[in-house]
């Protein structure tokens, strides 16, 4: 029986750079505020760690410092996916090289697939390695979505370990949880999602609000898993503001936005990224006064 790369709460960490490099300080830093505030796992190069503007060097390099830094204390996952399976394939065995205990990998997007194409390109990766491999579905990105039929298959790879769920597809959700072994795990790649899908058997999240607000992101994952669904739903309720905030333009500008006003150094979006409109900038400013995150 295959186990849970991790429970509860982990990070979709940002990528702090500083003149056009990766500031290693605010980044140890960063980490280092996400451990004390009890957050389960660390994901590094995903979406909101901006890995589609960093090169493969910049990558490796952060998942090495990343997988150094946690030094064990929690699980470091690595964001691997891309839209070349052979690409994929190569930063996946490169990540296990550097230490890194699990790999999230996302659909193909632009050149997209079948069904079919998705099974080989999965397959391909999880051949290639003896880490488990979170999938990543999440259509708004990559235009494609993962079948429940679909996930039935690759839930028999052995280093398959199950999805980061970002479809907003709860009928469909049903369906994979049916049509899948007790083993293929669910996480929540939707911070507003979190209670609704560990109603539905989900084992945590994959959170950007956690980059904020990490207690609490830990918080809510913990009430889900107790199966206090009445105090995790009244969290959930008032965690809306800030999911929204965090969510008001492409992640990540609004969470790096909030990290700068917090005084934590996330430093610079990179091309073609940008600042937030000054609608959404007193939006995110409102949200974390609400937390009192700042004066």
């Amino acid at each position: 029986m295959k186990r849970p790369v991790f429970t509860g709460s982990a990070v979709a960490l940002v990528t702090p750079f500083r003149n056009g490099t990766v500031n290693y300080d605010a980044l140890a830093r960063l980490i280092e505020r996400q451990l004390a505030e009890k957050t389960d796992a660390l994901v590094v190069c995903g979406t909101t760690g901006e890995p589609a503007s960093m090169t493969y060097k910049e990558k490796l390099d952060v998942i090495a410092f990343c997988v150094d830094r946690a030094a064990g204390r929690v699980p470091v996952i690595a964001g691997t996916g891309a839209n070349s399976t052979e690409v994929a394939r190569l930063a996946s065995q490169d990540a296990e090289r550097l230490g890194a205990d699990a790999l999230l990998v996302v659909t193909p997007y632009y050149n997209k697939t079948s069904q079919v194409g998705l099974l080989r390109h999965f397959f391909t990766v999880a051949d290639a390695v003896r880490l488990p491999i979170i999938l990543y579905n999440v259509p708004s990105r990559t235009g494609m979505r993962i079948l429940p039929e679909t996930y039935a298959e690759l839930a028999k790879h052995e280093n398959i370990a199950g999805v980061k769920e970002a479809g907003s597809d709860f009928s469909a959700v049903q369906r994979m949880r049916n049509l899948c072994p007790e083993d293929f795990y669910l996480w929540s790649g939707n911070d507003e999602e979190t209670a609704d899908l560990c109603l539905l058997g989900a084992v945590g999240v994959i959170s950007v609000v956690a980059n904020v607000l990490p207690a609490e992101m830990h918080r809510l994952a913990k009430l889900c898993l107790d199966g206090d669904f009445g105090a995790a739903g009244k969290l959930q309720l008032k965690l809306k503001s800030v999911c929204d905030a965090m969510f008001c333009e492409v992640n990540p500008i609004p969470v790096k936005t909030a990290l700068n006003l917090m005084g934590l150094h996330a430093g610079e979006l990179r091309l073609p990224l940008c600042p937030p409109s000054e609608a959404h900038l007193r939006q995110i400013k409102a949200a974390l006064r609400e937390w009192k995150l700042i004066e």
